[in-house]
């Protein structure tokens, strides 16, 4: 009788070859039984199967993208290339910049002329003349009497008896703030909107432009006209004119306004006034100005106005 097998044996394999040992690792302690089959053993594990005795991974293949790096010279060559080449450009571009501004005569270049929002409001509305009037002989010596001495306007004036008292204010009233600080005056009447004055007043205005010695006489005195009238008077106002020239005062460029002015205020009996105004060169960047006014309700002293004009000279 032969020998009876192990039902779970096998035959040996016919291969004569060295027997392969496979390792398998430890099992984890929560393995389940799968299979239970003779001649099968299979296990459900969690983890990493690692094949022992294997060969390590190929080298994965290295993708670069972009251009390769420079080293520190180069890179700094490439700096200086650039910024010469802008340069350039930046000099190029200015050339022709200032060569378009000089043929439109508009290169910073030239020579900038001074700003002209800083001009007296007078030199603004009325440049100088082109002549220089200033080459012009002594003026004649004063009329006898008394007389009322403006140094700061450069002017003086006969002055007048009672009931003239000296000025002992300074109105600065209107748009170009000529100060009448020198002078008479008497009060003719007080009414609810204070007094009521007669007046010979005399100030000064920047009227040239920077040290210029030579004004437009009729622009500027027209300018001061309105001023006056637009200032000192109940408005509305009406005006008959008879006097507007350009004339000598003292032997000094002149220019001479005569008017009566027409008005009404509430309470005031005064309804017009007799006017001179004058502006005079007294070759100062400031014009003199004399300002003479006589109110209707006091009228025997309308000749005051031109006996004053007269009587201008230079100080």
């Amino acid at each position: 009788m032969s020998d009876q097998q192990s039902p779970w044996a096998k035959p040996e394999s016919e291969d004569s070859s060295s027997p392969v040992t496979v390792v398998y690792p430890p099992s984890p302690p929560a393995a389940t039984r799968l299979d239970a089959r003779p001649g099968r053993t299979e296990w459900s594990r969690s983890g990493t199967i690692t094949q022992l005795n294997a060969a390590p991974p190929a080298e994965p293949d290295v993708i670069q993208f972009g251009k390769p790096k420079l080293d520190p010279a180069a890179r700094q060559r490439r700096t200086l290339l650039w910024f010469g080449g802008s340069a350039g450009l930046i000099v190029v571009l200015g050339a022709v910049i200032l060569l378009v501004l000089s043929m439109s005569g508009s290169s910073p270049l030239q020579r900038a002329a001074g700003p002209s929002n800083v001009l007296p409001p007078l030199a603004k509305a009325c440049p100088p003349p082109s002549a220089d009037p200033q080459n012009l002989p002594s003026p004649p010596p004063p009329p006898p009497g008394p007389r009322t001495v403006d140094t700061q306007s450069g002017i003086s004036y006969a002055a007048q008896g009672a009931p003239w008292q000296p000025w002992n204010q300074v109105w600065t009233a209107g748009d170009l703030h000529v100060k009448y600080g020198v002078g008479q005056h008497f009060v003719t009447e007080t009414y609810p909107g204070g007094d009521y004055h007669a007046s010979i007043l005399s100030g000064n205005v920047p009227a040239a432009e920077n040290d210029a010695l030579t004004l437009d006489l009729k622009c500027t005195g027209h300018q001061v006209l309105a001023d006056v009238r637009a200032s000192y008077y109940p408005q509305p106002t009406t005006m008959d004119t008879m006097r507007d020239e350009v004339t000598n005062l003292g032997g000094r460029p002149a220019w001479v306004s005569e008017f009566r002015l027409h008005f009404h205020s509430d309470g005031l009996k005064a309804s017009s006034e007799l006017v001179g105004l004058a502006l005079i060169d007294v070759g100062r960047p400031n014009a003199a100005v004399l300002y003479v006014s006589i109110p209707n309700t006091v009228s025997q002293f309308d000749p005051v106005v031109n006996q004053v004009l007269e009587s201008v000279r230079p100080t």
